[in-house]
């Protein structure tokens, strides 16, 4: 018998509300659809209202009952964040966020903010539109916040000394700082909701290895490989299975941290994982919270 999670173990969703960022494609895209095939209304995080559209005509074609939505959501902008949060805020219910979203190793880039991109996206867009909702997750019976972090957690730092990358910028080390970043700020958002006796939880998970848009990102180097080690990849199919999971599965519990059960967690079923002794450091995690809530000026209030 098979270990793990898949998309066969996501039990009903009728009546729930789940805003998924990053909604159009790859990992996003396949758990908005297995969502929305199990009865949830999936609202679907995207920059893009065509591509939106596409992937809903996509799900659609799958689940033609499907009650699925575009919201509006560039993490790259404290604006657009802010105006998606109001958004959703709107609704009748919100009973989990997925904090999907996300870039790799780009280029020295910047958020209209003038953040460093990774950095920007991956941990401030989550940071501050997850403080954004608490109070609607709030409302619901057992709202749940779900992370997505990396492999790439493993070994990085958090830069404080140069948080912008204005003095140096290696793309790998900002993709990894990024990742580290969300799971800190997973940690610390489940110590802060259990102290404050809310019903909400944090969770988070990490897809493994698996092949999506992502890689649009990669250097031309890195993207010659992965002919050679596709194999070995997850499908973006698969690799949703952490994230459907941290999101769905009445066994995960507040700051429980989810990925591929197999070849060093790079693959397979989803299961609850470790994460390393430099993410559940607690003055990192304070700190970290504290320089986020300095940059976004957007506090949880928890």
């Amino acid at each position: 018998m098979t270990t793990g999670f898949t998309a066969a173990d996501v039990p009903e969703q009728a009546g729930r509300t789940i805003l998924v960022t990053g909604a159009n494609t790859g990992l996003g895209f396949e758990a908005s659809k297995v969502l929305a095939a199990k009865g949830a209304r999936v609202l679907l995080g995207c920059r893009s209202s065509e591509r939106a559209a596409e992937a809903i005509d996509r799900i659609r074609s799958d689940v033609p009952r499907a009650d699925v939505e575009f919201v509006e959501l560039d993490q790259a902008s404290l604006a657009s964040v802010r105006s998606a949060a109001d958004r959703v805020a709107n609704e009748p219910r919100l009973d989990v966020l997925i904090n999907n979203a996300g870039i790799m190793i780009p280029p020295l880039q910047r958020t209209e903010e003038g953040f460093e991109s990774q950095f920007g996206v991956n941990h401030l867009g989550t940071f501050a539109l997850t403080a954004l909702l608490l109070a609607k997750l709030n409302e619901s019976p057992a709202g749940r916040v779900v992370v997505t972090s990396s492999l790439a957690h493993k070994g990085s730092q958090i830069f404080f000394d140069d948080i912008d990358a204005k003095a140096e910028y290696d793309a790998r080390a900002r993709y990894g700082q990024s990742k580290l970043a969300n799971l800190l700020f997973m940690y610390e958002l489940d110590r802060r909701l259990r102290a404050a006796s809310r019903s909400t939880i944090a969770v988070a998970c990490h897809p493994g290895i698996a092949e999506t848009e992502l890689f649009r990102t990669m250097p031309s180097w890195m993207k010659l490989i992965v002919p050679v080690v596709r194999p070995f990849f997850n499908s973006a199919e698969a690799g949703a299975w952490p994230t459907l999971m941290a999101a769905t599965a009445p066994s995960v519990q507040g700051g429980d941290y989810v990925g591929p059960a197999k070849r060093g967690e790079t693959a397979g079923p989803a299961v609850k994982v470790e994460s390393t002794s430099t993410a559940r450091n607690l003055e990192l995690a304070i700190r970290l919270w504290n320089l986020s809530i300095e940059m976004t000026g957007i506090d949880p209030g928890i």
